[in-house]
């Protein structure tokens, strides 16, 4: 029997490359872990999207209560606010993601859970510190680390050679990344790095 790998699935490009990559590459079982936690669109989209892949099993956990009462509240309540304004809304889901999606290994005894963080930011460190609290010995696959897809075009071209379903529009270079849940949006990187370069009204 093939071993299993807990991906952190979203849908999104990065991650529908990246569960197809631990298939052909890793030769493993993949088990789509979909983290509800108020991002509201694509989730169906997702979840048929990871089906057509041929993942293993594909789980969709609504963590919204728990990411309120348990992350947001207490976040608030200790006015923990980056530099006094930025919300944390992505950093403080991570944890309950990782948290979740060590839950799912243990159900389906996976002996590895994955990401889709690059290998150069803070949220590798999020994701893979909540796996290590939960189970110091679960082997952790970081792709962005390992693999020589380092750019877009290399990922819609290994998308468009192995049949991997894209949503939206995959094939222009986005501005700027963005990540959504239900305390806020965070846009970063690309031009936002550029202090000369005012940021798009729309983003607000």
């Amino acid at each position: 029997m093939k071993k299993k790998v807990v991906l952190a699935y979203s849908g999104g490009l990065d991650t529908s490359v990246i569960l197809k990559w631990l298939q052909l590459e890793k030769k493993l079982d993949v088990i789509a872990f979909i983290a509800d936690v108020g991002q509201k669109d694509e989730l169906e989209a997702a979840k048929k999207n990871a089906k057509k892949m041929g993942a293993y099993k594909v789980i969709v956990k609504d963590l919204k209560s728990v990411f309120v009462k348990e992350f947001i509240y207490p976040m608030f309540r200790c006015n923990a606010l980056y530099e006094g304004t930025y919300l944390l809304g992505t950093a403080i889901a991570r944890p309950l993601i990782a948290k979740a999606q060590m839950d799912v290994a243990r159900r389906f005894k996976a002996e590895y859970v994955s990401h889709g963080a690059t290998g150069k930011g803070n949220d590798q460190i999020r994701f893979e510190l909540g796996y290590y609290a939960h189970n110091k010995n679960i082997k952790v696959i970081a792709p962005w680390r390992e693999w020589r897809l380092n750019s877009r075009a290399k990922l819609i071209k290994y998308a468009n050679k192995n049949n991997i379903p894209l949503m939206g529009k995959t094939t222009k270079e986005p501005p700027y990344s963005m990540d959504a849940n239900l305390l806020h949006i965070s846009y970063e990187g690309k031009v936002l790095e550029d202090p000369w370069k005012h940021p798009e009204k729309k983003i607000f």
